[in-house]
This record gives structure tokens, C-alpha cells and sequence, in this order.
């Protein structure tokens, strides 16, 4: 038997609605039929007697339709899941039109009637609209809609009769519509609330239900479980100590390679270690690290980079046993060296790093395999196995930076080069905020009567009551990705200051990292300076190196034409110490070129080429010149004998803050 359809909550809501109004569909129309009964033949009223009887007539012929309706609703649609929209209808229908021939009745013999004639039709309507206030309450728009058709045109008849008693009915009648009204809102929201109870209701006593149905589900399978359990109980013992044992397998060997992982590896490393305390012998922990591995990945995908990191495993499994080495992580390895020295050591961090060199070839792929290996030494180093494990890393990490493919050793020099260097990255990340940066102007003098043409804007660091040299700060700001920030604030208290400068000729000359310039909001944070400084753009001056432009040239190219169209000027820093010198003037329009200063102290000895051919072709695209560097007046001389445009040196002067720098400018114009 198919199963009915289950119906939405708002459709059983409105079913609950329907089948309200149905359920005394039978007594209203008996009340209907006795009451217009007894208004059309309990009066006698004359001529308009016929049209009563018409309308009685009517009323006959629509409540026989409603009853009808109504016995199809309790037989067919009941007992039966349905659709409550229809039957709804009908029935509104049926009542309203019951209640339009109410009206009608009354309006058309009204001029015939007499008072108690009028009065008494009053009183039956009003006390219909009574009863149905409760009755139809189920619907609010029905039951008001009703109420008004039985008693309002009526009521409003009365109202505008030129009888006094008629005018005292008709308000009477209006009043008491009101009433209703209020009592008909009243009843719907109370049954409407019974309705929401009653589906709550509902719902707990399903949810009851499925909870109790689960419960018994549950205790079933609870059951099969037992019954599976007492099974295999004999054999439980033999599966336990087979998954213990791959267990163990999967938390102590890298899946990969077949070497322990980090943590098994540790745990034996801990163990070496009281031995070694025992025998009072030394052992050593060499931390390697694959170079050239990320090319693989990157070249020739994962799987050919995970057989690589296999070969590198049975290499390095050669040289020890297999308790002794262990991969640490990606292209990490850790080997420990029981009984070894500082000599042994290196001998073996040597043999291995030739070892995997020679992995040239995997799965048909010409490969280049290196490693850069740190060496800690117990117990010369430290005691603690973590503690070597770390120092050996951080001495692998230090060669890998700067000289990759070697093998070190340890050294207290090598662990205070790096604990500086930590102390300076955490001074730099609050140096802006705590107002240790400085910005110091060298002053650029023409060549040919040492006038004031710009200045060159530098930072100084002070930290902990120390000058930090900009060769040391400059390098970590950039690693650390500071460098924005700084070259941000710098850019910005440049400006301010030229911008304050008595001389609205004065340039100021600012340095530029590639980060910076390869960075999408540096022309965002150029306008910034230049709008809230108010400084001409033509008087900054942008200074970058050659080497910047072995990076992503063409973002480089754009950022530089974004600049020139600001009519900021764009100075090569440096050259002549970079990346190809004549190419790139060729291909870019600079304004000045500075020429470094390793080539100006060439000069004095008589080796000045590269300064003459620098002039030359800065002459052949319009560049004007600076040399940088110059400490003797014998070196300003010739230089401007030569044709540099602008000198630049401690023969003028150091650099200044910018107070020093206007008492400067005050004494040598006088």
C-alpha cells in the first residue's frame, strides 16, 4: 500500500484550521436556516414579503450547497491526509456568501420594516456575528470579514435613517461590531496557541518515539558487538600483540625512508648519551641538510624529489648504524657518532656530503644533490641532547647562508655571531616605535664652486645606547621584511624635512631596496610622502643600486616609469660595481648616475678609466654625475677636471642631523 505523503508543518497547522470550521459546520447552518425562517415568516411585511421569500429561497438553496460541502469534508477528506487549501476556500467562500445575503436581506426590505421588524433583524444578524466570532475564529481574516458584512451595512442604514431610534440602533449596532472585532482577535490567537501546543506536543511524542525505536536499535548492535567480542576473544591476544608491534613500527620509523623519525631518534639519541657519560667518551651530532633539493621538487615533481630523499637515506645509512640516523624532517637528516671526536667527525660529515653528491641519477633524471652539515660535539658543547641537536642545527643553518655545501663545527664565536644577530631582529621590530631610528644628510656640492646642490638622507640606529652600523642593520631588515617599514619612515622624514629646508632648490637624495621597490604599495607610500610633506616631487631624488635590476626586471621597469611620470629623478647608486651597466641605461631613463667610490680612490694612482668611461657614456643619455667617497682636495680636483657634475665626501662634510646640517649651510653662505 503506498504511503501517504507527509505534510509540511504549515499545511497541518491550516488542516487544524479547516477542519475547526468544519466540525460545526452543521449547527451553523441549522442556526442560519431557523433564524432567516423566523425573520421571513414571523413578520408579516407587506409588499415586501415576495422578496423575503426570494432571499429565504436563496439562503435554502446555499446552505443545502454548505451542507453538502460539509458531509464530503467529514466522509471523504477527514480521516484522509489532504490539502487544506481548498477546502479552506470553500468554506470561506460559502460563509461569506451566507453573509452577503444576510446583508442583502436586510438592506432591501429595510424601508419596509418596522421598528421592531428592524430591531429584531438587528439582533438575530448581530447575534449571528456573535456566535461566529468563536465559530470561525480558527481564521482571522474570515471571522472579521464576517462579522463586518452581517453587521455594518446594517448598522450604517440605521445610522443615516432620519429616525432617531433607528440612528441609536445603528451606533448601538456599530459598537457592538467593534466588540466583536476584539473578541474574534482574541479567540484566534488563543486557538492558534492551542494549535502550536498541540503540534508540540506532537513532535515530543514522535521524538519519544525515535528515541525509543534508537534505544532499541542501540541495545542490538550492543548485542552483535557482545556476541562478535565473545568471538574472537581466543584470538584477541595474537592481535593485540601484532598491531602493538605496528604500532610501534608507524610512531619510531619515517614511512618514507625507513629511518627513525624525530621523535625515536631522540629517544635512542638520549640513551647514546648516558653511555657516553658512563664510558666518559665523547660522541658527536652532525644535522644535515640537502642542497639543491627544492630544485628537484620544483623540476621534477614530489615523486621524483621522495625517491631522491630514499637514495640520500641508504647513503647515509652506510656510514653508521641504523639506530644512529634518522631523518628529521623534509630534507633533513640527523646522524649521531658514538666515540667520536672533533676530527672523526668532520672526516665523517665530509665522506657523507661526497656520499650524496654522487646521487646523480634517479628514476632515469639527472639530479644535483649536496649537504651542508652541522657538527656538535659532547661533551664539549653541552651535555643536554636537545642543546646539540640545536646547536648543531644552528651551525648548519649559519654555512647554509653563507657558505652552503660545507661541513662546521660548533664554536662559542659562531653562537654569539647568532645571538647577536637574534638581539638586533627583536630590536629592529620596535625601533620605529621606540624612536631609535635617526635620519643624518650628507650634503652633494657642485663640482665647480662646492654650492649646495642636494643632500643624501641616512639612517642611523641607535640601540641599547649603541650605534648599530647600517652594514649590519640593513641586511637584517631586509630578511625580516622590516626594510619596508623603515624605508617607509625614512622616505617620509625626508621629505618633511627638505620640505622645511630655508632653499626650495635643495634635493634630498633617499635609498631604495628592491624589496621596496619590487613591494605593490611602494608608489602608494612615495605620493603619501610627497602629499603630506608637501615636497615638489622634482626635488626627491630615489637612489637604487645596479644589482636590483638582476631581479623581476619588468615590475622594476613599471615602478620606475610610475615614478618618472611623478617627475621624481631616479639615481643609480653604486655604479659601475653591478649588473650590466650599459644595457640598462640603455634601456631606462635614470637622471643620475653616482660613481662609487672604490673607484675614486683609483684615480689618485692613475687608473681612471673606468671614471672616464663612466662620464662618457652618463654624457651620451643626458645623466648628470655625483662621485661619492671623496676625502682629498687633490681627488675633487681632478674629478672635476674630468667633468663629474657634483661631489660628495668627508671633504665637505660627514653626515649631519639636520640642525648641524643648517649651521653648515648658515657658515659657508655666510
Amino acid at each position: 500500500m503506498q504511503q501517504a505523503p507527509k505534510l509540511s508543518r504549515l499545511s497541518t497547522v491550516n488542516q487544524d484550521v479547516v477542519e475547526l470550521l468544519y466540525s460545526n459546520v452543521f449547527n451553523g447552518l441549522a442556526i442560519t436556516l431557523l433564524s432567516i425562517s423566523a425573520i421571513t415568516f414571523g413578520f408579516d411585511s407587506g409588499s415586501a414579503q415576495y422578496t423575503k421569500q426570494v432571499i429565504w429561497a436563496v439562503m435554502l438553496v446555499l446552505l443545502l450547497i454548505r451542507a453538502l460541502d460539509g458531509a464530503y469534508w467529514f466522509v471523504k477528506l477527514k480521516h484522509a491526509p489532504y490539502s487544506p487549501r481548498a477546502p479552506f476556500y470553500r468554506f470561506c467562500a460559502g460563509s461569506l456568501v451566507t453573509a452577503v445575503l444576510w446583508a442583502a436581506f436586510g438592506i432591501a426590505i429595510f424601508p419596509t420594516l418596522s421598528t421592531l421588524e428592524v430591531a429584531s433583524t438587528m439582533i438575530i444578524m448581530s447575534a449571528m456575528a456573535g456566535g461566529a466570532a468563536t465559530v470561525l475564529a480558527p481564521s482571522l481574516p474570515l471571522v472579521i470579514t464576517y462579522t463586518t458584512i452581517m453587521v455594518v451595512p446594517m448598522s450604517m442604514r440605521a445610522i443615516y435613517d432620519f429616525r432617531d431610534e433607528y440612528n441609536m440602533l445603528g451606533f448601538l449596532g456599530m459598537l457592538f461590531w467593534l466588540s466583536m472585532c476584539g473578541a474574534a482577535s482574541r479567540a484566534n490567537i488563543f486557538i492558534l496557541r492551542a494549535i502550536e501546543i498541540k503540534h508540540k506536543n506532537d513532535e515530543l511524542v514522535e521524538l519519544m518515539r525515535k528515541e525509543q525505536n534508537e534505544v532499541t536499535r542501540v541495545n542490538k548492535q550492543l548485542l552483535e558487538s557482545n556476541q562478535k567480542l565473545d568471538t574472537a576473544n581466543n584470538t584477541l591476544e595474537k592481535e593485540v600483540l601484532r598491531r602493538t608491534k605496528t604500532i610501534h613500527q608507524l610512531s619510531n620509523l619515517d614511512p618514507l625512508t625507513g629511518l627513525m623519525n624525530r621523535t625515536a631518534f631522540m629517544q635512542h639519541f638520549e640513551g647514546v648519551i648516558e653511555q657516553s657519560l658512563q664510558s666518559s667518551s665523547q660522541l658527536a651530532i652532525l644535522f644535515i641538510d640537502l642542497d639543491g633539493f627544492k630544485q628537484i621538487n620544483d623540476s621534477f615533481g614530489h615523486e621524483i624529489g621522495d625517491a631522491a630523499l630514499e637514495q640520500a637515506a641508504k647513503q647515509l645509512s652506510q656510514f653508521c648504524d641504523s639506530q644512529c640516523v634518522g631523518r628529521w624532517g623534509g630534507d633533513e637528516f640527523i646522524m649521531v657518532l658514538p666515540y667520536a671526536d672533533e676530527e672523526t667527525a668532520i672526516a665523517v660529515g665530509q665522506a657523507v656530503r661526497r656520499s650524496l653528491t654522487n646521487i646523480q641519477h634517479v628514476n632515469g633524471n639527472d639530479v644535483s644533490l649536496g649537504a651542508t652539515i652541522g657538527i656538535a660535539i659532547y661533551p664539549d658543547h653541552s651535555k643536554d641532547a636537545a642543546t646539540l641537536v640545536q646547536l648543531a642545527d644552528l651551525t648548519m643553518y649559519q654555512h647554509k647562508r653563507v657558505t652552503p655545501g660545507v661541513v662546521g663545527v660548533f664554536s662559542s664565536l659562531l653562537y654569539d655571531k647568532l645571538n647577536e644577530e637574534q638581539r638586533l631582529r627583536d630590536g629592529l621590530r620596535q625601533a620605529i616605535q621606540r624612536q631609535q631610528f635617526h635620519v643624518v644628510y650628507q650634503p652633494i656640492v657642485n663640482a665647480n664652486d662646492s654650492s649646495l646642490w642636494a643632500v643624501e638622507a641616512l639612517a642611523r640606529w641607535q640601540f641599547n645606547d649603541q650605534w648599530i652600523s647600517p652594514a649590519l642593520f640593513i641586511p637584517l631588515a631586509e630578511k625580516t621584511g622590516i626594510i619596508h617599514d623603515i624605508g617607509n619612515w625614512v622616505l617620509h622624514r625626508a621629505c618633511i624635512d627638505t620640505a622645511q629646508w630655508p632653499d626650495d632648490t635643495l634635493a634630498v637624495s633617499v635609498n631604495v631596496s628592491v624589496l621596496q621597490m619590487l613591494s605593490d604599495s611602494f608608489i602608494r607610500q612615495v605620493d603619501q610622502a610627497i602629499n603630506s610633506s608637501g615636497l615638489a616631487p622634482h626635488r626627491l631624488h630615489l637612489e637604487v643600486t645596479e644589482s636590483i635590476f638582476a631581479d623581476d626586471m619588468a615590475i622594476l621597469t613599471d615602478r620606475i616609469a610610475a615614478l618618472k611620470a611623478r617627475h621624481i629623478n631616479i639615481a643609480i647608486d653604486d655604479f659601475g660595481t653591478g649588473f650590466s651597466s650599459l644595457s640598462l641605461l640603455q634601456a631606462l631613463d635614470f637622471d643620475l648616475l653616482k660613481i662609487d667610490r672604490a673607484f675614486i680612490q683609483q684615480i689618485t694612482d692613475g687608473n681612471d678609466t673606468i671614471v672616464r668611461a663612466t662620464l662618457l657614456m652618463a654624457k651620451e643619455f643626458g645623466c648628470r654625475t655625483v662621485a661619492e667617497g671623496i676625502e682629498t682636495t687633490q681627488q675633487a680636483e681632478v674629478l672635476t677636471a674630468m667633468g663629474v657634475d657634483c661631489l660628495q665626501g668627508y671633504l665637505f662634510a660627514k653626515p649631519l642631523e639636520k640642525k648641524a646640517l643648517l649651521k653648515w649651510y648658515t657658515d659657508r653662505t655666510g
